[in-house]
């Protein structure tokens, strides 16, 4: 039998490894942002101490890019197992802040006094935001409803609900306390949002590597009746991963609400949804399902607050942001395209041939 001939002409050349990578597109775009605020802004990376905490740019996007990347984890799974996007994120945060707002309040609409403990709020407003991932879950996990109509439901009727939940009204709760999830525990300098951001990013690549699911997830989003031929069970998967992304949104919903100390059902994490879609596909995660990355969506999440936060640093209007974000989209789908793909394989292979 003769040998395989493995030799190093066999292997991909450099510069394909690199642009076939789902990570380059996101790092080289974050890369353009932090040399474009060089020269820019120079005092764009200068960090201090303001009143206890880390202030500065840098500090600013981790802060505020916080909610983002726990939404955008989510975002990542539904897409990965559905091969759709769910819509609904803005108003499940909305909705679990609404049933944490209720327990403290109760029927008050600003109060220094909680009605009930503090962990039991939290707890209520996680499980309002998992009800909603699993009436999503069941929508289209059972009634195999595409993810994007199934959540247009509570993508249209959530924030109503949720002022429902507050009798109609925003509340406001003044008890300092509520502070310490949103903003600052006393004596750490470092935002509550950017640790519990990294901690949720932590839990979920954990029980994605240390579990079969996200095996089967990739599995069930490439080829779903494949996977139910092998013995997975793509109904519970494709549940369980709607529930997941209900509990983080219902998380990144009470940071929210945390941080501005108080519930306003109408303003509340309102068109994250999009960004959260865009930064799943800087990532490179594939929308229409299948292989995933979550450093790379963490690091979409990241690029999308820095082109924020850089516009701002230069003086952009906040109605001039979306044309910007626009342009990115655009790009995406084309580089994203089979046709440029093709054309760019053509040309790093007659370069090659140039080379050798």
């Amino acid at each position: 039998m003769p040998a395989l001939n493995l030799t190093n002409s066999s292997k991909k050349p450099l510069i394909n490894r690199i642009l076939e990578n789902r990570l380059t597109f996101s790092l080289t775009l974050l890369l353009i942002i932090i040399v474009q605020n060089i020269f820019t802004t120079p005092t764009f990376f200068n960090i201090s101490i303001t009143n206890g905490l880390l202030s500065g740019y840098i500090p600013i996007i981790f802060d505020e890019a916080s909610k983002l990347v726990i939404v955008t984890l989510g975002m990542t799974l539904i897409t990965a197992v559905s091969g759709g996007q769910d819509i609904s994120v803005g108003s499940m945060m909305a909705i679990s802040a609404a049933f944490c707002g209720l327990m403290l309040n109760g029927p008050e609409y600003r109060t220094e006094v909680f009605h009930n403990p503090y962990g039991l709020a939290l707890f209520v407003g996680l499980l309002g935001g998992a009800a909603c991932g699993a009436f999503n879950g069941f929508l289209v996990a059972v009634l195999k409803i595409q993810p994007m109509i199934a959540s247009l439901i509570l993508y249209t009727c959530g924030r109503s609900i949720a002022k429902l939940i507050t009798y109609s009204q925003s509340i406001y709760i003044m008890n300092p306390v509520y502070k310490y999830l949103g903003v600052q525990i006393p004596g750490v300098p470092i935002r509550t949002t950017i640790i519990v951001s990294l901690t949720m990013v932590v839990i979920v690549v954990l029980v994605l590597r240390l579990t079969s699911l996200g095996l089967n997830i990739e599995s069930i989003g490439i080829n779903s009746s494949a996977s139910r031929l092998v013995g997975i069970n793509s109904t519970l998967i494709k549940f369980m991963a709607f529930v997941m992304c209900g509990v983080l949104c219902g998380v990144a919903g009470l940071m929210a609400s945390s941080s501005v100390g108080g519930v306003n059902s109408d303003e509340l994490g309102r068109y994250i949804e999009l960004d959260a879609i865009l930064a799943v596909a800087l990532g490179g995660t594939l929308l229409s399902g299948g292989k995933f990355t979550i450093a790379g969506s963490v690091i979409g999440a990241y690029t999308i607050q820095a082109i924020t936060t850089t516009m701002y640093a230069m003086q952009v209007r906040a109605d001039q942001l979306s044309v910007f974000k626009a342009v990115v989209i655009v790009i995406i789908i084309v580089v994203s395209s089979d046709v440029f793909k093709g054309k760019l394989k053509m040309l790093t292979q007659k370069y090659s041939v140039k080379k050798a």
